[in-house]
């Protein structure tokens, strides 16, 4: 299904679908306070002098390394080159335009990289040991949590209250503040990582590349989840052994390895105050070809129903390059006065270029990307709440989606 859309500085118009007022928004991780109420986006509090210490482990795990360099294996060359490609990683993040984690415009956001020879740094940062230090460790084994196919994940621990704190760092300013971050990489002999130097060498084949990988994971750290899109860092795969993704940071680039994609939802969690560039947006509602399908769908929550889709993708695309500007989950919406979400459709596409034409598509989750690469954020607006019990139930992914094909503009 498509529409045209314009997006101006001024007014927005939508054709095709219903405006909807407070929608939910770009596929990002949210917490459900502890209070009760709508799912809070998760993120980094900016406020603070440092908000982003971060740290890497030393200890690089099995023989042969987990981590294939060019330079020679247990050398401060090998440390060193490593550092590079973790700096690199971040560098892509903190240098996306009219964000306020940019690194240039807001300097102090993420904190110089420190370094720990600790053999266990994340493994001991578990729920009853959250140490507050936001950590990159190479020497996990599988027991830690890997199952087939799991090249690195990452754990990120969230307050669901103001007042929260871990670690003995400052208390959390609101509910769904970051207070900790780790990223793990396989480390049980199954898969190798190169830095890009190192999957150059020929010690490198059959390597995984470092940065790739590390940009996809750190998308988490800022709390961004999978993105449907096939070019975005953020789609839940990973490129084959030998291969990256994007281009390679450059001091002129540094985004590079990033897509339009990944950009805009950095932009939709760390807005730049100053920006006049990036304030489009598209709000609506994605509905299916005959709504009297839903009347069978239970109910989420008391007094609710399913009036939407659930799970469908809509996606921007920019009408005079065709390049994918962003995409959106449809499914819920949530106002101040409400206790749980409305399972609605609604989708919000924010922080887009203005002045420009769009075209819109929505499709259902039925390629290469299943439901389940996406069920963290599927499910998080019904979290559990502090009285263990769900907030609500989601309805099924892509419930009665029918997609239809509408002809192209003139």
């Amino acid at each position: 299904m498509k529409c045209w859309v314009a997006v101006s500085a001024a007014a927005i118009v939508l054709l095709s679908f219903v405006l909807q007022s407070t929608a939910s928004a770009y596929l990002v991780d949210t917490t459900v306070p502890q209070g009760g109420g709508c799912p809070q986006p998760q993120r980094w509090n900016l406020s603070l002098a440092a908000p982003l210490n971060r740290r890497w482990s030393t200890s690089l795990g099995v023989s042969p390394a987990t981590v294939v360099t060019a330079a020679a294996i247990a050398t401060s060359a090998q440390l060193d080159e490593i550092e590079h490609a973790i700096s690199d990683s971040f560098g892509a993040w903190s240098g996306v335009a009219a964000s306020a984690m940019n690194a240039t415009n807001y300097p102090g956001v993420i904190a110089p990289l420190a370094r720990t020879a600790s053999a266990n740094a994340c493994t001991n940062d578990q729920e009853s040991n959250i140490d507050g230090l936001n950590t990159i460790c190479f020497n996990e084994s599988s027991a830690s949590g890997f199952s087939t196919g799991v090249l690195a994940f990452t754990r990120v621990i969230t307050a669901n209250a103001p007042g929260v704190s871990v670690g003995g760092g400052p208390p959390a300013a609101f509910a769904g503040q970051i207070l900790d971050a780790d990223t793990l990489f396989r480390n049980d002999g199954q898969a190798t990582f190169a830095t890009p130097a190192g999957l150059a060498a020929p010690q490198g084949a059959g390597a995984y590349d470092l940065e790739s990988l590390l940009i996809h994971e750190l998308g988490h750290w800022f709390a961004l989840d999978h993105s449907g899109i096939w070019r975005s860092i953020m789609f839940p795969f990973a490129p084959p052994p030998g291969q990256f993704l994007g281009a390679r940071p450059t001091a002129e680039v540094p985004d590079g390895p990033l897509s339009d994609d990944d950009r805009t939802g950095l932009r939709f969690l760390y807005p730049d105050p100053n920006d006049s560039v990036y304030v489009g947006s598209i709000r609506g509602k994605l509905l299916p070809a005959n709504p009297f399908a839903l009347a069978g769908v239970p109910a989420a929550a008391a007094g609710s129903a399913v009036t939407g889709i659930f799970g469908g993708q809509v996606v921007a695309v920019d009408a005079a390059s065709g390049s994918v500007v962003a995409g959106a989950f449809a499914g819920w919406s949530c106002t101040a006065g409400s206790s749980t979400p409305q399972f609605d459709g609604s989708f919000a596409l924010e922080r887009l270029p203005v002045n420009r034409n769009y075209f819109l598509y929505a499709e259902p989750l039925t390629g290469l990307a299943s439901p389940a690469d996406f069920s963290g954020a599927l499910d998080e607006p019904c979290a559990t709440s502090a009285s263990g019990a769900p907030a609500c139930t989601t309805p099924p992914v892509n419930t009665n989606f029918n997609p239809r094909s509408l002809p192209a503009s003139p």
